[in-house]
């Protein structure tokens, strides 16, 4: 079986050692969250949206994304 080359970046406390491939899917995530953004910030401008609605979308998404950066990452501390 081939071993996966491991990412060696400084240590941070509650983090584990990423290989190579996590760290390219984390910012796959972090690209495509990104792109959401912008979108989001489009519409937080625009004057016939419920920017109430946006604002709730903006914190939900960003949860969202960073749910999926953790479930890569799977960190040790809180």
């Amino acid at each position: 079986m081939e071993q996966e080359e491991m990412f060696a970046p400084p240590p941070v406390t509650g983090y584990r050692e990423l290989s190579v491939r996590e760290v390219a899917l984390m910012n796959e995530i972090k690209q495509k969250a990104n792109e959401v953004g912008v979108i989001v910030d489009r519409l937080a401008v625009m004057g016939s949206v419920d920017t109430r609605w946006v604002s709730i979308a903006k914190t939900d998404l960003q949860k969202g994304f960073m749910a999926l950066v953790r479930a890569v990452a799977q960190p040790t501390s809180f």
